[in-house]
């Protein structure tokens, strides 16, 4: 396709009170291998699309919604909220991408399947083949059916944004899912290839099938990074995206964030892709004064495009001066935000080398990070 690049947004439907999975909440909001359903769910598309809507039940509370994902109320059934959640975004992408908020075990290359798709037709959606035989019956088998051209569906179903949008204020009776109302309007839509791992969480057992796959699956990285930055002339620090004053500036080639140079760093060594000096050289005049979280940014659209999410950033800063402490949570949550990770997954923390070393005679600022990188 020629033009400008297409933008894609993802409608994540988790209104449902999925009562059939049993617990107290519904099922997209309990745990699930130390995150919750929708957690998983929203990481999967996180880097994959320019933005996330998630639509959900009117009471439920707003700080559920993770870091980063726009909050849309969902209305009394999955059509009214796919509606509701498609004029969220109406005006502002081109495509979209609509998945159930209860199938969190959807893979980096059934989402691209589904966006390559997109550039050829006006909708498409994953789908497994039926491989098992099926019977008709009801207590005893009445008859056998013939399998042949069968297929499960999955999301994400995608289409060009304004067609389904369409489609769905036309919808005058109820629709299994959005491929059935996009063929009521007419739009012919592509099938791709999709996962048996992609399953839709309805009962308990689906969630111990979860866990499984998710242990079985997993691919846990973990990386280091330290850097240094000396004093010099300025009335500021900038440490983790934050400016803190202070009488004196930090040197470097770019706004000099020890903070998010280290955590930067850390990422690029869980993918082993190098460090900061690889992918922005400081001999490129392009960079000088450059801020810092133009390369945290990129080190976190790295690990989406590798297919991981981030589950956790500790960082500490090792100085005698500016005091941390009363910016450290500022500096956390400035951290969460770039990262589009929840807060309480990102530390942010200093201490003192006791007057000792360069550090100790106040001639700069030290940090050292780690982070953990997850996938599935």
């Amino acid at each position: 396709m020629t033009g400008a690049p297409k933008t894609t947004a993802a409608v994540i439907v988790a209104a449902g009170r999925g009562t059939r999975a049993g617990g107290e909440i519904a099922k997209q909001w309990q745990e699930l291998a130390g995150r919750r359903v929708i957690d998983w769910t929203c990481a999967a598309f996180a880097g994959r699309v320019d933005h996330i809507a998630l639509v959900i039940a009117e009471d439920c509370p707003a700080d559920w919604v993770p870091e980063g994902v726009e909050r849309v109320v969902g209305g009394d059934s999955r059509d009214a909220s796919v509606r509701r959640g498609l004029e969220a975004l109406e005006g502002r992408f081109d495509r979209v991408l609509i998945h159930d908020g209860a199938r969190p075990l959807v893979s980096a290359d059934v989402i691209d399947r589904v966006k390559e798709a997109l550039d050829q037709h006006q909708g498409a959606a994953p789908g497994v083949a039926v491989t098992d035989t099926l019977w008709r019956g009801t207590t005893t088998v009445d008859g056998v059916q013939d399998r042949e051209g069968l297929i499960r569906a999955q999301t994400p179903q995608g289409f060009q944004l304004q067609a389904i949008l369409a489609a769905h204020r036309a919808l005058d009776t109820p629709a299994t899912d959005d491929v059935g109302v996009a063929r009521a309007a007419g739009i012919e839509v592509a099938i791709v290839e999709g996962c048996d791992d992609n399953i839709k969480i309805t009962t308990p057992d689906d969630f111990a099938r979860a866990r499984r796959i998710l242990e079985a699956d997993m691919d846990i990285r973990t990386g280091n990074g330290f850097d240094v930055h000396r004093f010099g002339p300025g009335d500021h620090v900038v440490l983790c995206g934050v400016e803190v004053p202070h009488g004196r500036g930090l040197q470097g080639h770019s706004d000099a964030d020890v903070g998010l140079h280290t955590i930067t760093d850390a990422i690029y060594g869980a993918l082993a892709r190098g460090d900061i000096g690889q992918h922005f050289p400081p001999s490129d005049p392009q960079w000088k004064g450059a801020a810092s979280h133009i390369f945290l940014e990129h080190a976190r659209d790295l690990a989406a495009e590798m297919g991981f999410s981030i589950s956790n950033v500790d960082c500490t800063l090792i100085c005698e001066e500016p005091k941390i402490g009363p910016h450290a949570e500022t500096m956390r949550d400035k951290v969460a935000e770039l990262l589009a990770i929840e807060g309480d997954r990102v530390s942010v923390k200093a201490t003192t080398s006791e007057q000792l070393g360069f550090t100790g005679r106040r001639e700069g600022i030290a940090c050292m990070a780690t982070v953990t990188l997850v996938k599935r």
